[in-house]
């Protein structure tokens, strides 16, 4: 073979592979941030940004919502199961930086995003196929949305659930206003204001999730359901259960806050934060003591809307919270506390907010009251 033809093969190979490196380079980065399969009987979502914890953008909400009206009205369809990818996060949250950034400049993503976000999280509360979500990992904010207002919720031993939007100068949206005052006595206000973290099983006993299932039980989990034909409510649900039922993990542990049920209920039943605030000072207990640490550290703004969200949701259908809730992001929007909370959390991480009004006491009532009136035009439409 002359040196000729070995120098073309040598250069051949080289730009073959010069493609493929290429080639690789590009799929890598343009891998979907939301895969949607039709598996079995199936429609399967799968969240996939696992480098930043599965986070929900605007550009995956406008691929799930759709997907999901043509799943529930095609007959072929028998279940939709959303699920993430990575494995250490089911969603952490939506893209708080970016709607943060937006927001500065008046930019319509501040809107867009949370408009559309409710739109699907008011489309997943009333989809009529059987909606099953394996929170198997972190479940925060916009992880919530997705899966807490869907008829089935399958916690694991991986499961990590909070709503720990007061410490940002947010709000527990997504619908928390009206599953949040649903869960047994006070134990959704704590969570809402103190954004408790709940693990594994306890985020089945906590009526967060339906089930608890191990994690390692998941795939096989998965593949029955999608083999199911024609399933109803009734059919996921004994899978589910069977499932549950064989998993014993930390079954023997009792439910975290089992010693502090009674305490919450009598400590968080006040017409006002600030009442609450007083009965856990007046307490003295190293529970309570611990709870008005964590408060003095929120948003009182947020706090106090909170508060409210929670008691006007308690009697409101899910599409009214949500319409009450877009509201509130926008009040949010046009505050200063929800950017000097992400400034401290998430970008300098100094975790030291300087809040505006800095005092609960500072929060008046018409304060609280405007970020609850109608936008007109603007209002959220479901």
């Amino acid at each position: 073979m002359s040196l000729t033809v070995l120098t073309s093969a040598f250069r051949l190979r080289s730009i073959c592979r010069l493609q493929r490196i290429q080639g690789h380079m590009m799929s890598s980065q343009v891998e979907p941030e939301v895969l949607l399969e039709k598996v079995g009987n199936a429609g399967v979502i799968t969240i996939n940004r696992p480098k930043v914890l599965n986070a929900l953008n605007l550009t995956m909400i406008r691929q799930i919502y759709p997907q999901l009206k043509k799943w529930e009205n095609d007959k072929e369809t028998d279940v939709v199961i959303i699920k993430g990818a990575g494995g250490k996060a089911f969603c952490a949250g939506g893209d708080i930086r970016a709607v943060t950034d937006a927001g500065k400049v008046g930019d319509s993503l501040a809107e867009d995003f949370f408009r559309e976000e409710y739109v699907l999280n008011n489309a997943i509360g009333s989809c009529r196929k059987p909606y099953i979500a394996l929170i198997d990992g972190i479940t925060m904010g916009g992880g919530v949305g997705l899966s807490v207002h869907g008829r089935f919720r399958v916690a694991t031993e991986k499961t990590l659930f909070a709503m720990p939007e007061t410490a940002i100068g947010l709000f527990p949206d997504v619908g928390g206003g009206y599953f949040l005052p649903r869960l047994r006595g006070k134990l959704g206000l704590f969570l809402a204001l103190t954004g408790f973290r709940l693990r594994g099983r306890d985020v089945q006993r906590a009526g967060v999730a339906t089930h608890f299932v191990e994690s390692k039980k998941i795939p096989d989990l998965e593949k029955e359901l999608v083999d199911l034909k024609s399933p109803s409510a009734e059919d996921v649900s004994k899978v589910l259960d069977s499932f549950q039922n064989q998993s014993s993990l930390d079954s023997e542990k009792p439910f975290v806050l089992e010693k502090h049920i009674s305490d919450i209920d009598r400590l968080f039943s006040s017409s006002s934060v600030e009442g609450i605030v007083q009965n856990l000072k007046a307490d003295g207990s190293e529970f309570a003591n611990k709870q008005a640490e964590t408060l003095s550290k929120m948003s009182p703004t947020s706090l106090k809307i909170t508060y409210k969200q929670l008691k006007e949701g308690a009697t409101l259908s899910l599409a009214d919270v949500l319409v009450m809730e877009y509201r509130l992001s926008q009040a949010c929007m046009r505050g200063c506390d929800f950017y000097e909370g992400v400034r401290a959390v998430l970008v300098d991480k100094d975790q030291s907010p300087k809040w505006s009004p800095s005092t609960l006491e500072g929060v008046s009532d018409q304060m609280v009251e405007q970020c609850f009136s109608s936008l007109g035009a603007k209002d959220l439409t479901l």
